[in-house]
């Protein structure tokens, strides 16, 4: 195996252990000894990528980033209207959570350690994403067929809606994984169709709205 392969292998290794060992003990408490041993490398090994544990926590936030950003892109290539657009990412989304220790755990770093998935950031992000996939291919029409060219007096109206649901769901999911089932949200998403409709525009704050966390 040339050594530049066997290098990423060895760093995809350490950062998965990182990750790991994080969603076990918690960052303050997992010690860069035993990520090395469950990755089964030398400590050696460890601190040649990586120079402390800061950097290596940088390195499982900036892989749930990109995996992250992989899904978002997907959603942004989907030529669903938004509903189905949204239900789509939410299955892929919480499939690769449940999956994906790499993710789970950048999801759950401190919000000043890892600045963009914050449950704040997060909500700012896919509220962006959803409004922009309501503007260019609509959001379908309530109770029929979805359709890419039906208007949608307050679009913001449903990608807020369907943000808080993302979240929502993201949220209850990290105590009850079943919230996560791809039956259980496809369920939920059998229940929206004509919920932007019976929600008032001003019951739901746009997300530049809500208070900073405390």
């Amino acid at each position: 195996m040339p050594t530049q392969h066997r290098a990423i292998q060895s760093r995809q290794s350490l950062i998965r252990s990182a990750a790991e060992t994080f969603l076990e003990k918690g960052v303050p408490a997992a010690g860069m000894v035993e990520i090395s041993r469950r990755a089964r490398l030398s400590k050696g090994a460890l601190y040649f990528h990586f120079t402390s544990k800061d950097d290596l926590t940088l390195a499982v936030r900036d892989s749930a980033l990109a995996t992250l950003q992989e899904i978002e892109d997907a959603f942004t290539r989907s030529p669903e209207p938004l509903p189905h657009a949204v239900r789509d990412f939410a299955v892929e989304l919480f499939g690769r959570v449940r999956t994906d220790a790499v993710l789970r755990a950048g999801l759950r770093l401190r919000p000043e350690t890892a600045p963009g998935l914050g449950i704040y950031a997060l909500e700012q992000r896919w509220y962006a994403l959803f409004l922009d996939k309501a503007v260019t291919c609509g959001t379908g029409s309530p109770g029929g067929p979805a359709a890419a060219d039906a208007p949608d007096a307050e679009p913001r109206r449903t990608a807020q809606l369907l943000t808080s649901v993302v979240v929502g769901l993201l949220h209850l999911g990290g105590e009850d994984g079943t919230w996560w089932d791809e039956e259980a949200v496809a369920g939920l998403w059998a229940l929206l169709p004509e919920a932007p409709d019976r929600v008032p525009a001003a019951g739901i704050p746009a997300p530049a709205q809500l208070p900073a966390a405390g």
